[in-house]
C-alpha cells in the first residue's frame, strides 16, 4: 500500500468511527494503531505505547490545563457570572440591542477567568437569556449573540486550546496569551458592532428603547473580584512573579476565595467543580494520547513531510498557504471539536508554515499562526452543521428552533470572517503586545 493510500485509510477509519459516534479519542487511537501496525508491526506499537503515555503526561506544562479548567468551574459555580452580566447591562443598556451587547461583554469578562468556550456560553446563557427574552429580544438574536459571545471564552486568555498549541509548537505560553489579547478585544467589539447593525437593518428582534439602570456601588463592587483575579494572574505572569502554570494555580485559588466571599458555593457545588475538572481533563488527555498515536502513524508514512515539500515547490505566496490551511480548518470544524483539530493537525501544518518566508522571526510566525488557528477554530464553534456553541445555547432555549439559532449566528460569522482577514494580512496586530515581553 502506498503512503498516500495508507494516509487516506487512517483518516477514513477515524472519520467512520466518529460518524458512528465513537468518542474521538478512541477513534484517533484506533486509526493510529491500525496505521502503525500496518507499517511497523505489533511489537513496535507495543514499545511505543509502553513509553508514550508517561512521556506525554510527565510534561510539567500540562498541569496548567486542569488548573485553568478548575478556575473556570469555580467561577461558574460561584455566582460570578450574574455580577458580570448585571454590570455589563448597566454599561450597555442605553444602546439599542444593549442587553445582547451586554451578554457579549459578560462572555468576554468571564472568558478572562474561564478558558473554555462551551463553559462560557452555558454559564452566561443561564443568566442572560431569561433577561433578554423578558425584555423582548427574539430567540434568534438572543441565542445567536450568546453562542457567538461564548467563543470569546477561548479567544481571551486564559485559553485551553492556546495552551495546547503552545505545548505542541513548543512556544511560550505567556507570549501566546499576550498575542491573543488584542484579537480577543477586536472580536468582542466586532460582535457588538454586528449587533448594533443587525437590530437596525432587521427590526423587530430587539426593543426600540430600553430603560438604562443606574450604576450603583453594589453593581461595581460585584465585578471587583473578577478584575482583581485577572490582574493578579496576568500581572503576576507578565511581571515575572510566577510562571503560567503557577499563575493558573493562583487563579484557581483566588477564584475559589471569590466564590466563598459571594456565599454562593455549597459543598455540592464544590465537589462538582472537581468532578467536572477531572472529567474535562481526562477527556483532553485521552485525546492527547489518541492524537499522539495517530500523528506517529502519519509520521511513519512520511506524507506530512512530502506534503510540506510539495507545497513549498509550488512557490505560492506564504499568506495563500496559510489562507488555505485556515479554510481547511473551517471545513474540518464541521466534524471535529477544537481540541481534536489542534492536536491532530498542528504536527502536520506547523512545520509547513515554519518553512515559509513571512519576513518575520520564526518565533513571531509561530505565535501569529497560533492566533490564526485559534480564530478559525472559534469559527467552527458557530458554523453549521455542528456549531457546538449553537447546540449548547439552543439546548437551554427550549422555545427556539435550532434553525433560528443558526440564523442568529450569521452576522457574527461575517464579523469573524472580517476579523480573520484583518489578522491574516496584518500580523503586527497580534504581535504588538508580544514585543514588550522581550
Amino acid at each position: 500500500m502506498s503512503p498516500l493510500a495508507l494516509t487516506a485509510l487512517i483518516f477514513g477509519v477515524m472519520l467512520v468511527m466518529m460518524a458512528i459516534r465513537i468518542p474521538i479519542a478512541i477513534a484517533m487511537f484506533s486509526a493510529g494503531a491500525l496505521g502503525y501496525v500496518l507499517q511497523a508491526g505489533w511489537l513496535p506499537l507495543a514499545n511505543f505505547l509502553n513509553t508514550q503515555a508517561f512521556a506525554r503526561f510527565a510534561s510539567y506544562d500540562l498541569s496548567v490545563i486542569p488548573l485553568f479548567i478548575l478556575m473556570g468551574n469555580f467561577a461558574s459555580q460561584g455566582g460570578i457570572s450574574k455580577a458580570l452580566f448585571e454590570f455589563a447591562s448597566v454599561v450597555m443598556a442605553r444602546f439599542r440591542g444593549g442587553l445582547a451587547m451586554a451578554s457579549v461583554m459578560a462572555c468576554a469578562a468571564f472568558g478572562a477567568i474561564c478558558g473554555s468556550s462551551v463553559a462560557t456560553a452555558a454559564t452566561i446563557t443561564s443568566v442572560a437569556l431569561p433577561e433578554m427574552r423578558r425584555h423582548g429580544y427574539s430567540g434568534r438574536l438572543a441565542t445567536g449573540a450568546l453562542a457567538a459571545g461564548g467563543t470569546l471564552g477561548i479567544l481571551i486568555p486564559p485559553s485551553v486550546p492556546l495552551v495546547i498549541y503552545a505545548i505542541l509548537a513548543e512556544q511560550n505560553i505567556a507570549k501566546l496569551f499576550a498575542a491573543a489579547m488584542i484579537p480577543g478585544l477586536i472580536a468582542m467589539v466586532g460582535y457588538m458592532i454586528a449587533i448594533a447593525i443587525y437590530v437596525r437593518v432587521v427590526p423587530g428582534h430587539a426593543p426600540e428603547h430600553e430603560d438604562a439602570p443606574r450604576l450603583t456601588a453594589a453593581t461595581l463592587w460585584g465585578v471587583m473580584p473578577i478584575a482583581i483575579i485577572f490582574l493578579l494572574v496576568f500581572g503576576g505572569i507578565y511581571g515575572g512573579l510566577f510562571t503560567p502554570t503557577e499563575g493558573a494555580a493562583v487563579g484557581a485559588a483566588s477564584t475559589f476565595v471569590a466564590a466563598l466571599a459571594k456565599r454562593e458555593i455549597t459543598w455540592d457545588k464544590f465537589k462538582h467543580c472537581f468532578y467536572a475538572t477531572a472529567q474535562a481533563s481526562a477527556m483532553i488527555f485521552m485525546i492527547f494520547l489518541g492524537a499522539d498515536l495517530m500523528n506517529a502513524a502519519l509520521a511513519l508514512t512520511q506524507v506530512p513531510g512530502q506534503l510540506a515539500a510539495v507545497v513549498n515547490s509550488w512557490g505560492l505566496p506564504p499568506l495563500a498557504v496559510v489562507g488555505a490551511i485556515l479554510l481547511f480548518y473551517v471545513v474540518l470544524g464541521a466534524v471535529m471539536d477544537e481540541l481534536s483539530m489542534i492536536l491532530l493537525t498542528i504536527p502536520i501544518f506547523f512545520p509547513m508554515v515554519m518553512a515559509l518566508d513571512f519576513g518575520m522571526p520564526s518565533e513571531s510566525v509561530a505565535i501569529w499562526f497560533g492566533i490564526m488557528v485559534l480564530m478559525t477554530v472559534g469559527f467552527g464553534l458557530l458554523a453549521p452543521p455542528v456549531g457546538l456553541n449553537v447546540y449548547v445555547v439552543n439546548g437551554m432555549a427550549k422555545d427556539v428552533p435550532i434553525a433560528e439559532s443558526y440564523r442568529g449566528v450569521m452576522p457574527f460569522l461575517v464579523s469573524d470572517t472580517l476579523r480573520t482577514l484583518l489578522l491574516l494580512f496584518f500580523p503586527g496586530i497580534s504581535l504588538w503586545l508580544v514585543k514588550y515581553l522581550g
